[in-house]
């Protein structure tokens, strides 16, 4: 029997779909004898140099009420205190619990930030994470700008040129992730910087998706990357970042993002989050606060860093033996953006590698996924149907296991 007419048919967003699809090929969430090199999972277990992983807690009685929307005082001081010290240290102005609001996951945040909006025309870049599309599609006073990264940029536009399109555009806002998934791109440093000064001096609000801000694999810039180093006034540089722990503390399960801004804007994120979600679990928010202990939080994303470039290394080194073209190394997050193009005919789209990449009992995206196009208003063939997204979040043997096969599907197609 059909849908009732009144519910629209809402399509799957590009991840889900392809795990969706590698289901129908026979595979089943946690099967070892697959490799996940699609989903955006980091190994949740244990990790070389990292401190143990959290198995048990107890419950406070209190804490089995409602809390509040914008999430439980403690835990947002340890989030402020946690910008602070990596960020802001010896600069006048600090993040306060007002600068600091709790949301039940990264895509709760978004939505949250997205219901927030007033009629504002967004920038938004391609390639970029896939979910911006579905949120822009739902929140219609938001009108996109699209804005695409080429290979021949390494993904990257200059903040000079960035000035020239805020103004000619008219643009309120600009949404990007950063590290960037899938490209790996790491906007660093003076860059970084450049950017923020772009937005303080137009007045055009930043939303930097940052969930990815710990996995950094730069020589000339060691630790994480935040645009919360470059903020001159925290209440009044319009920069709004989005992080949890899901990446960067390798829990997902626990569904905890939170959104640091200029206190006005977190006012308004709590009345979003009211209607849109009624706020994080509290359970949740007091082991977040154990999570973000200076000494252990420093523990687990060093060893973070450590451990994933050997698994980017990895990635990388096998797939260009065999053809596969990367514009740029990952900078950054766990993903390999490789261009398939030049495989052969059976291999050289991502829609077909992923195709092929089930019957080897491995799952990848199709790089068409990442062309952000709310409203479907550019047509014709995608510029990024012959790129594929490799994520190297599982853990190393199970994703030797998955590259290997890989390999091996594209040597047999030679």
């Amino acid at each position: 029997m059909p849908a009732p007419t009144t519910f629209r048919d809402l399509p799957f967003m590009g991840v889900i779909h392809v795990n969706n699809e590698a289901m129908k090929a026979g595979w089943v969430m946690g099967d070892p004898n697959w490799s996940n090199l699609g989903q955006g999972q980091p190994e949740v277990g244990h990790l070389d140099g990292a401190p143990h992983r959290i198995a048990h807690f107890d419950i406070n009685p209190a804490d089995h009420a409602y809390g509040p929307v914008e999430g439980i005082p403690e835990y947002r001081q340890a989030i402020a205190d946690h910008y602070n010290r990596l960020y802001r240290a010896g600069k006048a102005s600090q993040y306060t619990i007002e600068n600091v609001c709790v949301a039940p996951g990264g895509r709760a945040a978004l939505t949250r930030l997205a219901a927030a909006l007033d009629r504002v025309r967004l920038a938004y870049f391609t390639p970029d994470y896939t979910a911006y599309e579905d949120m822009l599609n739902t929140f219609t006073r938001i009108e996109p700008v699209h804005i695409h990264l080429t290979p021949e940029s390494r993904f990257r536009i200059d903040p000079a040129d960035l000035a020239v399109r805020v103004q000619r555009d008219r643009l309120g806002a600009l949404l990007i992730s950063n590290p960037c998934n899938p490209t790996g791109v790491v906007l660093r440093g003076a860059e970084l910087a450049a950017w923020v000064n772009v937005t303080r001096t137009h007045r055009t609000t930043l939303i930097l998706d940052e969930f990815y801000s710990h996995y950094t694999y730069l020589p000339d810039h060691p630790g994480p990357a935040s645009a919360a180093a470059h903020i001159d006034d925290v209440n009044e540089d319009p920069v709004v970042l989005v992080d949890g722990l899901t990446k960067c503390f390798r829990y997902p399960g626990w569904r905890s993002g939170w959104i640091v801004a200029p206190r006005a804007i977190i006012r308004t994120l709590t009345a979003a989050g009211s209607f849109l979600d009624g706020g994080a679990s509290r359970p949740v928010q007091r082991l977040g606060i154990e999570v973000l202990k200076p000494a252990r939080a420093d523990q687990e994303t060093g060893a973070v860093r450590t451990q994933f470039k050997i698994k980017r290394d990895l990635t990388v080194r096998m797939l260009k033996e065999v053809g596969v073209q990367f514009p740029l190394e990952p900078e950054g997050t766990f993903y390999a953006w490789g261009d398939v193009s030049q495989l052969p005919a059976s291999l050289n789209t991502g829609e077909k590698f992923m195709r092929e990449g089930f019957k080897n009992r491995t799952l990848t995206v199709p790089g068409q996924f990442f062309d952000v196009n709310p409203g479907k208003t550019r047509t014709g063939a995608s510029a990024l149907s012959t790129f594929v997204r490799f994520s190297y979040g599982p853990p190393r043997d199970n994703l030797e296991a998955g590259l290997s096969r890989l390999v091996a599907m594209v040597q047999r197609a030679k």
